[in-house]
């Protein structure tokens, strides 16, 4: 089976997470500093291909009242980027607040500083897969 790559885009990172085999875990594999939007591709291009990725979701960065806001649109363009350079479906699920919620696991994780800023966008990215991983099993147990 193939699996599901998380991507949490920011202006200076992506945080990448794919899921397993089985498509039951999310699990955090780096962060990609941004130089550029073909560059941000061909590292991508690299990990897709690594983990043999099906299907990307997209961290939506929706505003805390439910309204799409700048970053959000940013996110859009750049998933309609990967849609078109990869020809893989790109699904948008809710991110607010899992940069907080990533930050508060590794501060409860007691890791240092400097190690947070170089892991929060991939443990957003984690968190983000696993919803959209919670989210799936449970739409489709409702089938």
């Amino acid at each position: 089976m193939s699996r599901v790559m998380a991507l949490d885009v920011g202006d200076r990172t992506v945080g990448v997470a794919v899921t397993d085999d089985t498509q039951t875990i999310a699990q955090g594999i780096t962060t990609v500093r941004r130089r550029g939007l073909a560059a941000d591709l061909a590292a991508l291009r690299a990990l897709v291909a690594e983990h043999e990725v099906e299907r990307f979701v997209v961290g939506w960065p929706l505003r805390l009242d439910g309204r799409v806001g700048v970053q959000a649109m940013k996110v859009a363009r750049f998933a309609e980027k990967l849609e078109a350079t990869f020809g893989l479906p790109v699904e948008r699920f809710d991110e607010r607040l899992t940069t907080v919620a990533a930050e508060r696991a590794l501060l409860e994780g007691d890791v240092s500083r400097k190690k947070r800023k170089e892991v929060i966008d991939q443990v957003a990215a984690t968190l983000i897969l696993q919803g959209w991983l919670e989210a799936r099993a449970h739409r489709q147990g409702a089938e």
